[in-house]
């Protein structure tokens, strides 16, 4: 009794430290140890659960620890390797197996209770717990797939074109009803379900969270990538109910919990629905597009030309998108910074809701290159300032400042906010080409007659204007 409390307060010091953690993640100043006193909270979790006492479960510690080293080297392998342009494919892909850590745990708790249906012994499971396992095994198949799906888009693996096709969102909506009414059949009648059934309906709910996933387009992937992470935590949750495992429920919880709100947020930032952003994806193209739109064309600017306006501005704000993560530019629009700074210069940095491929994508780069935190700037606190600020370079991004967002009505993107950085006195945009965006439509900014472009890798031209601003 003793020892079990023991390990009660060890559970609870675990939660405390995912709590402290999570909160600690919401500021790039504090998210490194937010996210090392939560694996400090995990590793006690882990701990506590290897040791606690459990009657009649047989000792599989090889087992466990064999699956603890092939898990800490990927997880190592990954962290080490893996650039911070291709977190976000990481995070699906990690996420997508939590979803399917979840089908073997609710197919492996099936397994068992039809063994104890089958024994005259044994106590069958109740209707309530079937419904949690089914439950388990639905979003976790929709998450593992959906994951997967989301991660080839990302890496450019898989074309919209290819997956979808007109009227996908009646499919999905067939899918719903036939997964949700086959998996309450199941856990109704559990006892006369056989394995082979359930091994259909898994592969059923698998079909379903590729096909989820196939219509979303391509400016819509940040925010799938948060559902997607909720509907993992949803199935730790329904796996801690279903072993009676108070931290694994508390973390689950607090994951869908997390992934819920941010899934929100980015919805009420784009000024979309979650339901919209399901069944009315669009992006993905891969379009080209030219240096003249309306009779209008896009007028050019010089390395050297750009580095004298930058060096003679009072106020210069940075609007960092995907391009620059592409590029690895982050410390070289740091060492800019610092040049500028030095010459008295007040540089910010504008950080659009959804910029990038994930959910704080943009900061996480930017905090990498020792960016202060007070100089990131969120929508609301960037666009009053734009009329006042003398330059805005815009590095990679495109459709966050695609002013076709409230003044065209016909467009994808109307209603979303934007940054207008079109209001500033002057805009550079750094791009390799004049290509559209993610949301595969063509920027009216880049013909805008306070706007100039600057062609080139993104790191490559920050390392040209550094060397001209140290040279003026």
């Amino acid at each position: 009794m003793y020892f079990t409390f023991i390990i009660d307060i060890a559970f609870l010091l675990s939660a405390i430290a995912f709590i402290i953690g999570l909160r600690k993640l919401g500021s790039p100043d504090t998210a490194r140890n937010g996210n090392l006193l939560a694996a400090l909270g995990m590793a006690i979790a882990v701990i506590g659960v290897l040791i606690y006492p459990m009657e009649g479960v047989p000792n599989n510690y090889l087992w466990i620890a064999g699956g603890l080293l092939g898990g800490a080297a990927i997880g190592q392998l990954a962290a080490t390797k893996i650039q911070l342009t291709e977190m976000p494919q990481l995070v699906s892909v990690f996420n997508g197996f939590g979803g399917a850590c979840a089908v073997l745990l609710g197919f492996l708790e099936f397994y068992h209770g039809n063994e104890a249906a089958a024994d005259p012994m044994l106590s069958s499971p109740a209707i309530g717990e079937m419904l949690i396992i089914v439950f388990t095994v639905l979003v976790g198949s929709v998450s593992f797939t959906g994951s997967m799906l989301a991660f080839a888009k990302l890496d450019g693996r898989v074309k919209d074109k290819y997956i979808t096709f007109n009227g996908h969102s009646i499919l999905n909506i067939l899918f719903i009803v036939a997964t949700v009414g086959i998996g309450i059949y199941i856990a109704i009648d559990f006892e006369n379900v056989s394995m082979g059934f359930l091994v259909g309906y898994i592969v059923l709910s698998l079909i379903y969270g590729f096909s989820f996933v196939a219509p979303i387009g391509g400016a819509d992937m940040p925010v799938v990538i948060s559902l997607l992470n909720s509907f993992t935590g949803l199935t730790a949750a329904a796996a801690g109910l279903i072993y009676d495992n108070q931290i694994m429920l508390l973390g689950g919880v607090l994951v869908g919990a997390a992934g819920t709100i941010l899934t929100v947020l980015m919805c009420n930032a784009m000024n979309r629905s979650l339901l919209n952003v399901i069944i009315g994806g669009f992006g993905g193209s891969s379009g080209g597009g030219g240096k003249e739109l309306d009779g209008q064309v896009a007028k050019e600017i010089s390395p050297a030309d750009a580095a004298i306006l930058l060096y003679y501005s009072k106020s210069v704000i940075f609007v960092p998108g995907y391009g620059l993560a592409v590029a690895q530019a982050q410390k070289d629009c740091k060492e800019l910074d610092d040049l500028l700074e030095a010459n008295g210069v007040s540089v910010k940095y504008a950080i659009h809701p959804v910029a990038g491929r994930m959910p704080g994508h943009m900061n996480v780069l930017l905090a990498e290159a020792d960016v202060p935190y007070p100089k990131l700037l969120d929508l609301d606190e960037a666009n009053p300032l734009f009329p006042q600020t003398d330059v805005v370079v815009v590095v990679g991004a495109n459709d966050v400042v695609n002013p076709a967002a409230l003044d065209d009505p016909g467009s994808p993107i109307y209603g979303m906010p934007v940054l207008e950085v079109w209001k500033a006195k002057h805009v550079i945009v750094m791009k390799r080409s004049m290509s559209v965006g993610y949301a595969g439509i063509q920027n009216p900014l880049f013909f805008h007659e306070r706007n100039k472009m600057l062609f080139g890798d993104a790191k490559d031209s920050m390392q040209t204007l550094s060397k001209e601003v140290k040279d003026l």
